[in-house]
Protein backbone atom coordinates (compact mmCIF):
# COMPACT_ATOMS: atom_id res chain seq x y z
CA UNK A 1 0.00 0.00 0.00
CA UNK A 2 1.17 3.52 -0.76
CA UNK A 3 1.75 5.46 2.47
CA UNK A 4 -0.08 8.80 2.64
CA UNK A 5 1.62 10.18 5.74
CA UNK A 6 4.08 9.06 8.39
CA UNK A 7 1.95 6.02 9.24
CA UNK A 8 4.00 2.82 9.27
CA UNK A 9 2.79 -0.76 9.34
CA UNK A 10 4.99 -3.78 9.83
CA UNK A 11 3.55 -6.93 8.32
CA UNK A 12 3.63 -9.85 10.76
CA UNK A 13 4.95 -13.16 9.44
CA UNK A 14 3.11 -16.26 10.62
CA UNK A 15 3.07 -19.95 9.57
CA UNK A 16 1.04 -20.67 6.42
CA UNK A 17 -1.61 -22.94 7.90
CA UNK A 18 -4.54 -21.90 5.67
CA UNK A 19 -4.97 -22.18 1.90
CA UNK A 20 -7.86 -20.14 0.54
CA UNK A 21 -9.43 -20.66 -2.87
CA UNK A 22 -10.81 -17.25 -3.83
CA UNK A 23 -9.72 -13.64 -3.36
CA UNK A 24 -13.04 -11.78 -3.46
CA UNK A 25 -14.45 -9.13 -1.15
CA UNK A 26 -16.44 -11.57 0.98
CA UNK A 27 -13.51 -13.78 1.91
CA UNK A 28 -11.26 -10.80 2.61
CA UNK A 29 -13.94 -9.07 4.69
CA UNK A 30 -15.06 -12.20 6.54
CA UNK A 31 -12.58 -15.09 6.71
CA UNK A 32 -9.39 -13.01 6.76
CA UNK A 33 -10.97 -10.63 9.29
CA UNK A 34 -11.75 -13.63 11.54
CA UNK A 35 -8.24 -15.07 11.13
CA UNK A 36 -6.75 -11.65 11.94
CA UNK A 37 -8.86 -11.43 15.11
CA UNK A 38 -7.80 -14.94 16.16
CA UNK A 39 -4.14 -14.08 15.53
CA UNK A 40 -4.41 -10.90 17.59
CA UNK A 41 -6.05 -12.83 20.45
CA UNK A 42 -2.88 -14.89 20.91
CA UNK A 43 -4.88 -18.13 20.61
CA UNK A 44 -3.95 -18.79 16.99
CA UNK A 45 -1.00 -18.07 14.73
CA UNK A 46 -1.59 -18.46 11.05
CA UNK A 47 -1.36 -16.70 7.74
CA UNK A 48 -3.42 -17.35 4.62
CA UNK A 49 -2.17 -18.28 1.15
CA UNK A 50 -4.67 -17.13 -1.46
CA UNK A 51 -5.07 -19.38 -4.51
CA UNK A 52 -6.91 -17.89 -7.47
CA UNK A 53 -9.47 -20.49 -8.54
CA UNK A 54 -9.98 -19.08 -12.05
CA UNK A 55 -7.67 -17.53 -14.64
CA UNK A 56 -7.02 -13.84 -14.07
CA UNK A 57 -4.70 -11.30 -12.57
CA UNK A 58 -3.63 -11.00 -8.94
CA UNK A 59 -1.80 -7.78 -9.67
CA UNK A 60 -3.59 -5.56 -7.15
CA UNK A 61 -3.02 -8.02 -4.29
CA UNK A 62 0.62 -8.46 -5.22
CA UNK A 63 1.22 -4.71 -5.58
CA UNK A 64 0.04 -4.19 -2.00
CA UNK A 65 1.92 -7.24 -0.63
CA UNK A 66 -1.54 -8.66 0.20
CA UNK A 67 -2.07 -5.92 2.81
CA UNK A 68 -5.41 -4.11 3.05
CA UNK A 69 -7.99 -2.70 5.49
CA UNK A 70 -11.51 -3.68 6.52
CA UNK A 71 -13.99 -0.91 7.31
CA UNK A 72 -16.88 -2.10 9.51
CA UNK A 73 -19.91 0.20 9.26
CA UNK A 74 -23.34 -0.32 10.73
CA UNK A 75 -25.22 -0.81 13.97
CA UNK A 76 -24.40 -3.22 16.77
CA UNK A 77 -26.66 -3.32 19.81
CA UNK A 78 -28.09 0.01 18.76
CA UNK A 79 -24.66 1.65 18.68
CA UNK A 80 -23.02 3.02 15.55
CA UNK A 81 -19.88 1.13 14.48
CA UNK A 82 -17.38 2.71 12.08
CA UNK A 83 -13.91 1.19 12.35
CA UNK A 84 -10.93 0.70 10.04
CA UNK A 85 -8.67 -2.29 10.73
CA UNK A 86 -5.47 -3.40 8.96
CA UNK A 87 -5.39 -7.01 7.74
CA UNK A 88 -1.93 -8.54 7.39
CA UNK A 89 -2.68 -12.25 7.73
CA UNK A 90 -2.43 -12.96 3.98
CA UNK A 91 1.16 -14.02 3.37
CA UNK A 92 0.98 -14.32 -0.42
CA UNK A 93 -1.25 -14.99 -3.40
CA UNK A 94 -0.63 -17.30 -6.34
CA UNK A 95 -2.34 -18.50 -9.47
CA UNK A 96 -2.05 -22.20 -10.38
CA UNK A 97 -2.58 -21.12 -14.01
CA UNK A 98 0.64 -19.09 -13.93
CA UNK A 99 2.69 -21.19 -11.49
CA UNK A 100 1.31 -24.68 -11.07
CA UNK A 101 4.52 -25.86 -9.40
CA UNK A 102 4.06 -23.29 -6.59
CA UNK A 103 0.50 -24.51 -6.13
CA UNK A 104 1.67 -28.12 -5.84
CA UNK A 105 4.41 -27.16 -3.38
CA UNK A 106 1.74 -25.98 -0.95
CA UNK A 107 0.83 -29.64 -0.43
CA UNK A 108 4.23 -30.44 1.06
CA UNK A 109 4.14 -27.70 3.71
CA UNK A 110 3.89 -29.62 7.00
CA UNK A 111 2.13 -26.81 8.92
CA UNK A 112 -0.76 -26.64 6.44
CA UNK A 113 -4.06 -27.64 8.11
CA UNK A 114 -7.06 -25.74 6.68
CA UNK A 115 -8.58 -25.10 3.25
CA UNK A 116 -11.17 -22.32 2.90
CA UNK A 117 -13.11 -21.56 -0.28
CA UNK A 118 -15.72 -19.30 -1.77
CA UNK A 119 -15.91 -19.95 -5.48
CA UNK A 120 -19.55 -18.77 -5.94
CA UNK A 121 -22.61 -21.02 -5.82
CA UNK A 122 -21.55 -22.56 -9.15
CA UNK A 123 -18.04 -23.36 -7.91
CA UNK A 124 -18.73 -26.71 -6.27
CA UNK A 125 -19.50 -28.62 -9.45
CA UNK A 126 -18.17 -31.79 -11.05
CA UNK A 127 -16.61 -31.45 -14.50
CA UNK A 128 -15.82 -34.88 -15.96
CA UNK A 129 -13.38 -33.30 -18.42
CA UNK A 130 -10.92 -32.54 -15.59
CA UNK A 131 -7.90 -34.81 -15.35
CA UNK A 132 -5.33 -35.42 -12.62
CA UNK A 133 -2.58 -34.47 -15.08
CA UNK A 134 -4.08 -31.06 -15.92
CA UNK A 135 -1.95 -28.07 -14.86
CA UNK A 136 -4.29 -27.11 -13.30
CA UNK A 137 -7.64 -28.87 -13.54
CA UNK A 138 -10.44 -26.48 -14.47
CA UNK A 139 -12.95 -26.91 -11.63
CA UNK A 140 -12.31 -25.91 -8.03
CA UNK A 141 -13.08 -29.41 -6.59
CA UNK A 142 -10.68 -30.92 -9.13
CA UNK A 143 -7.90 -28.50 -8.17
CA UNK A 144 -8.52 -29.31 -4.52
CA UNK A 145 -8.36 -33.04 -5.24
CA UNK A 146 -5.02 -32.48 -6.99
CA UNK A 147 -3.75 -30.62 -3.92
CA UNK A 148 -4.93 -33.39 -1.60
CA UNK A 149 -3.31 -36.10 -3.71
CA UNK A 150 0.03 -34.30 -3.78
CA UNK A 151 -0.18 -33.96 0.02
CA UNK A 152 -0.97 -37.65 0.34
CA UNK A 153 2.12 -38.41 -1.74
CA UNK A 154 4.36 -35.87 0.02
CA UNK A 155 3.76 -37.40 3.45
CA UNK A 156 3.36 -41.05 2.47
CA UNK A 157 -0.28 -41.19 3.51
CA UNK A 158 0.43 -39.95 7.04
CA UNK A 159 -3.01 -39.80 8.76
CA UNK A 160 -1.86 -36.79 10.79
CA UNK A 161 -1.34 -34.70 7.64
CA UNK A 162 -4.96 -34.62 6.51
CA UNK A 163 -6.67 -31.25 6.03
CA UNK A 164 -9.79 -29.60 7.43
CA UNK A 165 -11.91 -28.17 4.59
CA UNK A 166 -14.20 -25.19 5.27
CA UNK A 167 -16.19 -24.36 2.12
CA UNK A 168 -18.10 -21.07 2.33
CA UNK A 169 -20.10 -21.35 -0.89
CA UNK A 170 -23.73 -20.40 -0.29
CA UNK A 171 -25.36 -23.69 -1.20
CA UNK A 172 -27.17 -26.11 1.13
CA UNK A 173 -24.87 -28.74 2.62
CA UNK A 174 -21.82 -27.32 0.86
CA UNK A 175 -19.53 -29.74 2.70
CA UNK A 176 -21.46 -32.76 1.54
CA UNK A 177 -21.51 -31.46 -2.04
CA UNK A 178 -17.75 -30.85 -1.99
CA UNK A 179 -17.12 -34.32 -0.53
CA UNK A 180 -19.18 -35.89 -3.30
CA UNK A 181 -17.23 -34.03 -5.99
CA UNK A 182 -13.84 -35.04 -4.54
CA UNK A 183 -14.89 -38.69 -4.29
CA UNK A 184 -16.07 -38.61 -7.91
CA UNK A 185 -12.73 -37.21 -9.05
CA UNK A 186 -10.81 -39.87 -7.13
CA UNK A 187 -12.92 -42.52 -8.84
CA UNK A 188 -12.65 -40.83 -12.26
CA UNK A 189 -8.86 -40.68 -11.93
CA UNK A 190 -8.45 -44.26 -10.72
CA UNK A 191 -6.32 -45.30 -13.69
CA UNK A 192 -4.02 -42.27 -13.29
CA UNK A 193 -3.70 -42.91 -9.56
CA UNK A 194 -2.75 -46.53 -10.15
CA UNK A 195 -1.71 -48.32 -6.95
CA UNK A 196 -2.43 -45.12 -4.99
CA UNK A 197 -6.15 -45.21 -5.82
CA UNK A 198 -7.44 -47.16 -2.81
CA UNK A 199 -4.91 -45.84 -0.24
CA UNK A 200 -5.57 -42.23 -1.33
CA UNK A 201 -9.32 -42.80 -1.22
CA UNK A 202 -9.02 -44.18 2.34
CA UNK A 203 -6.70 -41.32 3.39
CA UNK A 204 -9.19 -38.72 2.19
CA UNK A 205 -12.09 -40.49 3.95
CA UNK A 206 -10.26 -41.00 7.25
CA UNK A 207 -7.60 -38.27 7.56
CA UNK A 208 -9.43 -35.31 5.95
CA UNK A 209 -12.44 -33.54 7.42
CA UNK A 210 -14.93 -31.71 5.21
CA UNK A 211 -17.21 -29.40 7.19
CA UNK A 212 -20.56 -28.05 6.10
CA UNK A 213 -20.68 -24.36 6.93
CA UNK A 214 -23.01 -21.37 6.90
CA UNK A 215 -21.56 -17.86 6.55
CA UNK A 216 -23.44 -14.63 7.15
CA UNK A 217 -22.11 -11.10 6.73
CA UNK A 218 -23.08 -8.37 4.29
CA UNK A 219 -19.91 -7.25 2.51
CA UNK A 220 -20.64 -4.42 0.03
CA UNK A 221 -16.97 -4.32 -1.03
CA UNK A 222 -14.90 -1.29 -1.97
CA UNK A 223 -16.51 1.88 -0.52
CA UNK A 224 -16.29 4.03 -3.63
CA UNK A 225 -17.97 7.13 -2.17
CA UNK A 226 -16.01 7.12 1.08
CA UNK A 227 -12.70 5.68 -0.11
CA UNK A 228 -10.75 8.94 0.06
CA UNK A 229 -11.89 9.78 3.60
CA UNK A 230 -11.25 6.22 4.80
CA UNK A 231 -7.79 6.20 3.25
CA UNK A 232 -6.96 9.40 5.12
CA UNK A 233 -8.05 7.67 8.34
CA UNK A 234 -5.85 4.62 7.82
CA UNK A 235 -2.97 6.55 6.27
CA UNK A 236 -2.65 4.51 3.09
CA UNK A 237 -3.90 4.54 -0.48
CA UNK A 238 -5.64 1.17 -0.31
CA UNK A 239 -7.21 -0.17 -3.51
CA UNK A 240 -8.21 -3.37 -1.69
CA UNK A 241 -10.16 -1.64 1.09
CA UNK A 242 -13.22 -3.73 1.97
CA UNK A 243 -16.38 -2.43 3.64
CA UNK A 244 -18.58 -4.80 5.67
CA UNK A 245 -21.29 -4.72 8.31
CA UNK A 246 -20.34 -5.43 11.96
CA UNK A 247 -22.55 -8.55 12.16
CA UNK A 248 -20.84 -11.83 11.40
CA UNK A 249 -21.79 -15.47 11.86
CA UNK A 250 -19.97 -18.64 10.84
CA UNK A 251 -21.67 -21.93 11.67
CA UNK A 252 -19.34 -24.91 11.21
CA UNK A 253 -20.70 -28.46 11.25
CA UNK A 254 -18.06 -31.00 12.20
CA UNK A 255 -18.07 -34.30 10.27
CA UNK A 256 -18.80 -37.40 12.33
CA UNK A 257 -15.15 -38.50 12.60
CA UNK A 258 -13.97 -35.11 13.94
CA UNK A 259 -14.99 -34.32 17.55
CA UNK A 260 -16.49 -30.87 18.06
CA UNK A 261 -14.08 -30.07 20.86
CA UNK A 262 -11.09 -30.93 18.69
CA UNK A 263 -12.32 -28.70 15.87
CA UNK A 264 -13.02 -25.81 18.26
CA UNK A 265 -9.53 -26.16 19.76
CA UNK A 266 -7.78 -26.25 16.39
CA UNK A 267 -9.76 -23.26 15.09
CA UNK A 268 -10.34 -21.21 18.28
CA UNK A 269 -12.54 -18.50 16.80
CA UNK A 270 -15.27 -18.86 19.42
CA UNK A 271 -12.72 -18.74 22.23
CA UNK A 272 -11.39 -15.52 20.69
CA UNK A 273 -14.84 -13.96 21.15
CA UNK A 274 -16.03 -14.28 17.56
CA UNK A 275 -19.53 -15.33 16.51
CA UNK A 276 -18.40 -18.74 15.23
CA UNK A 277 -20.52 -21.72 16.24
CA UNK A 278 -19.40 -25.35 16.11
CA UNK A 279 -22.23 -27.87 15.83
CA UNK A 280 -23.11 -31.39 14.74
CA UNK A 281 -26.00 -30.08 12.60
CA UNK A 282 -25.82 -26.85 10.62
CA UNK A 283 -29.30 -27.18 9.10
CA UNK A 284 -31.34 -25.37 11.82
CA UNK A 285 -29.05 -22.34 11.52
CA UNK A 286 -29.30 -22.48 7.75
CA UNK A 287 -33.09 -22.61 8.00
CA UNK A 288 -33.09 -19.75 10.51
CA UNK A 289 -31.07 -17.49 8.21
CA UNK A 290 -33.08 -18.35 5.10
CA UNK A 291 -36.38 -17.91 6.94
CA UNK A 292 -35.73 -14.82 9.07
CA UNK A 293 -33.29 -12.87 6.90
CA UNK A 294 -33.85 -13.92 3.30
CA UNK A 295 -37.58 -14.59 3.75
CA UNK A 296 -38.55 -11.07 4.92
CA UNK A 297 -36.20 -9.57 2.31
CA UNK A 298 -38.02 -11.41 -0.46
CA UNK A 299 -41.50 -10.15 0.46
CA UNK A 300 -40.62 -6.66 1.71
CA UNK A 301 -38.88 -5.78 -1.58
CA UNK A 302 -41.90 -5.91 -3.95
CA UNK A 303 -44.33 -4.57 -1.33
CA UNK A 304 -42.09 -1.60 -0.47
CA UNK A 305 -41.19 -0.91 -4.09
CA UNK A 306 -44.83 -0.84 -5.20
CA UNK A 307 -45.50 1.46 -2.22
CA UNK A 308 -43.03 3.98 -3.66
CA UNK A 309 -39.87 3.14 -1.69
CA UNK A 310 -36.42 2.23 -3.01
CA UNK A 311 -34.10 1.37 -0.08
CA UNK A 312 -34.42 -1.48 2.46
CA UNK A 313 -33.64 0.84 5.38
CA UNK A 314 -36.43 3.25 4.36
CA UNK A 315 -38.88 0.36 4.05
CA UNK A 316 -38.11 -0.88 7.57
CA UNK A 317 -38.53 2.60 9.03
CA UNK A 318 -41.74 3.39 7.12
CA UNK A 319 -44.75 3.68 9.48
CA UNK A 320 -46.83 1.21 7.44
CA UNK A 321 -44.36 -0.96 5.51
CA UNK A 322 -42.12 -1.28 8.57
CA UNK A 323 -45.00 -2.76 10.58
CA UNK A 324 -45.67 -5.16 7.70
CA UNK A 325 -42.04 -6.35 7.78
CA UNK A 326 -42.28 -6.82 11.56
CA UNK A 327 -45.47 -8.83 11.24
CA UNK A 328 -44.09 -11.16 8.57
CA UNK A 329 -40.88 -11.77 10.48
CA UNK A 330 -42.10 -12.09 14.07
CA UNK A 331 -45.69 -13.32 13.72
CA UNK A 332 -45.67 -15.43 10.56
CA UNK A 333 -42.17 -16.80 9.90
CA UNK A 334 -40.55 -16.98 13.34
CA UNK A 335 -43.20 -19.30 14.89
CA UNK A 336 -42.63 -21.87 12.12
CA UNK A 337 -39.02 -22.56 13.18
CA UNK A 338 -38.18 -25.33 15.61
CA UNK A 339 -35.62 -23.50 17.74
CA UNK A 340 -35.82 -21.76 21.15
CA UNK A 341 -38.03 -18.68 20.76
CA UNK A 342 -35.70 -16.35 22.68
CA UNK A 343 -32.80 -17.34 20.41
CA UNK A 344 -34.96 -16.74 17.34
CA UNK A 345 -36.08 -13.33 18.59
CA UNK A 346 -32.48 -12.26 19.23
CA UNK A 347 -31.57 -13.28 15.70
CA UNK A 348 -34.63 -11.49 14.28
CA UNK A 349 -33.78 -8.36 16.25
CA UNK A 350 -30.27 -8.43 14.80
CA UNK A 351 -31.71 -8.83 11.29
CA UNK A 352 -33.91 -5.75 11.73
CA UNK A 353 -30.90 -3.79 12.93
CA UNK A 354 -28.96 -4.96 9.88
CA UNK A 355 -31.82 -3.96 7.56
CA UNK A 356 -31.67 -0.46 9.10
CA UNK A 357 -27.91 -0.04 8.57
CA UNK A 358 -27.48 3.73 8.09
CA UNK A 359 -24.35 3.25 5.96
CA UNK A 360 -25.66 0.84 3.32
CA UNK A 361 -28.19 1.87 0.65
CA UNK A 362 -29.48 -1.61 -0.17
CA UNK A 363 -31.75 -1.13 -3.17
CA UNK A 364 -35.00 -3.07 -3.28
CA UNK A 365 -34.62 -3.77 -6.99
CA UNK A 366 -31.40 -5.70 -6.33
CA UNK A 367 -33.36 -8.09 -4.10
CA UNK A 368 -36.09 -8.72 -6.65
CA UNK A 369 -33.90 -10.63 -9.08
CA UNK A 370 -35.45 -14.12 -9.46
CA UNK A 371 -38.26 -13.31 -7.01
CA UNK A 372 -40.33 -16.41 -7.73
CA UNK A 373 -37.51 -18.94 -7.11
CA UNK A 374 -36.54 -16.96 -4.01
CA UNK A 375 -40.11 -17.06 -2.70
CA UNK A 376 -40.22 -20.80 -3.36
CA UNK A 377 -37.14 -21.52 -1.24
CA UNK A 378 -37.34 -18.74 1.37
CA UNK A 379 -41.03 -18.07 2.07
CA UNK A 380 -43.18 -20.91 0.80
CA UNK A 381 -41.90 -23.46 3.37
CA UNK A 382 -42.89 -21.03 6.14
CA UNK A 383 -46.28 -20.40 4.56
CA UNK A 384 -47.02 -24.12 4.39
CA UNK A 385 -45.81 -24.74 7.95
CA UNK A 386 -47.92 -21.81 9.19
CA UNK A 387 -51.01 -23.29 7.54
CA UNK A 388 -50.25 -26.68 9.08
CA UNK A 389 -49.69 -25.21 12.56
CA UNK A 390 -52.34 -22.48 12.67
CA UNK A 391 -55.01 -23.79 10.30
CA UNK A 392 -55.15 -20.46 8.44
CA UNK A 393 -53.13 -18.50 5.91
CA UNK A 394 -50.29 -16.09 6.87
CA UNK A 395 -51.71 -12.99 5.21
CA UNK A 396 -48.44 -11.08 5.08
CA UNK A 397 -46.71 -13.84 3.12
CA UNK A 398 -49.69 -14.02 0.76
CA UNK A 399 -49.47 -10.24 0.29
CA UNK A 400 -45.77 -10.60 -0.55
CA UNK A 401 -46.59 -13.17 -3.25
CA UNK A 402 -49.35 -10.92 -4.61
CA UNK A 403 -46.91 -8.01 -4.81
CA UNK A 404 -44.44 -10.17 -6.76
CA UNK A 405 -47.22 -11.07 -9.19
CA UNK A 406 -48.12 -7.38 -9.66
CA UNK A 407 -44.47 -6.36 -10.02
CA UNK A 408 -44.05 -9.00 -12.73
CA UNK A 409 -46.85 -7.32 -14.69
CA UNK A 410 -44.00 -5.05 -15.81
CA UNK A 411 -45.76 -1.69 -15.72
CA UNK A 412 -45.10 1.47 -13.71
CA UNK A 413 -45.75 2.38 -10.11
CA UNK A 414 -47.58 5.59 -9.21
CA UNK A 415 -44.50 7.85 -9.50
CA UNK A 416 -43.68 6.57 -12.98
CA UNK A 417 -40.79 4.28 -11.97
CA UNK A 418 -40.83 1.17 -14.15
CA UNK A 419 -41.20 -2.35 -12.78
CA UNK A 420 -38.55 -4.41 -14.58
CA UNK A 421 -38.79 -8.07 -13.53
CA UNK A 422 -35.73 -10.27 -14.09
CA UNK A 423 -36.19 -14.02 -13.80
CA UNK A 424 -36.13 -17.29 -15.70
CA UNK A 425 -37.39 -16.42 -19.21
CA UNK A 426 -40.02 -19.15 -18.91
CA UNK A 427 -41.40 -17.57 -15.73
CA UNK A 428 -41.46 -14.14 -17.36
CA UNK A 429 -43.26 -15.62 -20.36
CA UNK A 430 -45.83 -17.28 -18.08
CA UNK A 431 -46.58 -14.04 -16.20
CA UNK A 432 -46.82 -12.05 -19.42
CA UNK A 433 -49.33 -14.56 -20.75
CA UNK A 434 -51.36 -14.59 -17.54
CA UNK A 435 -51.52 -10.78 -17.29
CA UNK A 436 -52.88 -10.55 -20.84
CA UNK A 437 -56.16 -11.74 -19.33
CA UNK A 438 -56.35 -8.58 -17.13
CA UNK A 439 -57.97 -10.86 -14.57
CA UNK A 440 -56.58 -11.29 -11.05
CA UNK A 441 -57.99 -14.80 -10.62
CA UNK A 442 -56.44 -15.99 -13.86
CA UNK A 443 -53.06 -14.65 -12.70
CA UNK A 444 -53.39 -16.14 -9.20
CA UNK A 445 -54.56 -19.52 -10.45
CA UNK A 446 -51.92 -19.71 -13.17
CA UNK A 447 -49.08 -18.84 -10.80
CA UNK A 448 -50.20 -21.30 -8.11
CA UNK A 449 -50.60 -24.06 -10.70
CA UNK A 450 -47.02 -23.69 -12.03
CA UNK A 451 -45.69 -26.68 -10.09
CA UNK A 452 -43.05 -27.81 -12.61
CA UNK A 453 -41.82 -24.29 -13.34
CA UNK A 454 -41.86 -22.57 -9.93
CA UNK A 455 -42.97 -24.68 -6.96
CA UNK A 456 -41.38 -28.05 -7.79
CA UNK A 457 -41.76 -30.54 -4.90
CA UNK A 458 -44.41 -28.36 -3.21
CA UNK A 459 -46.70 -29.19 -6.12
CA UNK A 460 -49.86 -27.39 -7.26
CA UNK A 461 -50.49 -24.69 -4.66
CA UNK A 462 -54.14 -24.39 -5.62
CA UNK A 463 -54.56 -27.34 -3.26
CA UNK A 464 -53.67 -25.15 -0.26
CA UNK A 465 -57.07 -24.31 1.33
CA UNK A 466 -58.14 -20.74 0.61
CA UNK A 467 -54.85 -19.69 -1.01
CA UNK A 468 -56.21 -19.10 -4.52
CA UNK A 469 -59.10 -16.96 -3.23
CA UNK A 470 -56.86 -14.96 -0.89
CA UNK A 471 -54.17 -14.37 -3.50
CA UNK A 472 -56.81 -13.26 -6.01
CA UNK A 473 -58.38 -10.82 -3.55
CA UNK A 474 -54.99 -9.40 -2.56
CA UNK A 475 -53.92 -8.83 -6.16
CA UNK A 476 -57.24 -7.09 -6.82
CA UNK A 477 -56.76 -4.90 -3.74
CA UNK A 478 -53.27 -3.82 -4.85
CA UNK A 479 -54.56 -2.94 -8.32
CA UNK A 480 -57.67 -1.11 -7.11
CA UNK A 481 -56.68 0.46 -3.77
CA UNK A 482 -52.90 0.61 -4.04
CA UNK A 483 -50.22 -1.22 -2.10
CA UNK A 484 -50.05 1.04 0.96
CA UNK A 485 -53.79 0.87 1.58
CA UNK A 486 -53.73 -2.91 1.10
CA UNK A 487 -50.93 -3.23 3.64
CA UNK A 488 -52.72 -0.91 6.08
CA UNK A 489 -55.91 -2.94 5.79
CA UNK A 490 -53.94 -6.13 6.49
CA UNK A 491 -52.41 -4.63 9.60
CA UNK A 492 -55.81 -3.59 10.92
CA UNK A 493 -57.32 -7.05 10.44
Amino acid sequence: MEKLNNTTYQKTRRPERIVQFGEGNFLRGFVEWIVQRMDLSGLFSSSVVIVKPRPGSLQRLLEQDCLYHVNLQGLSGGNVVDTVEPIDCVSRALSPYEDFAAFVRLASQPELRFVVSNTTEAGITFDPACRLTDTPAASFPAKLTQLLYHRFRAFGGDPHKGLILLPCELIPKNGQELTTCIRRYIKLWASDLGDDYRPFSRWFAEACFVCTTLVDRIVPGFPQKEAEALERRCGYSDKLLVQAEPFHLWVIEAPKHLPLQTLAQEFPAAEAGLNVLFTTDESPYHQRKVTLLNGPHTVLAPVAFLAGLDIVRDACKHPVVGRFVHRVMYEELLPTLDMPSDELRRFADAVVERFCNPFVDHRLTSIMLNSFPKYQTRDLPGLLRFVEQQGCLPQGLVLGLAAICVYYRGQQRADGTACVPDDDPRILELLTSLWQSHDARTVASGVLAAADLIWHEQGDLRQVPGLEDKLTATIESILQRGTLQTVAQLLES
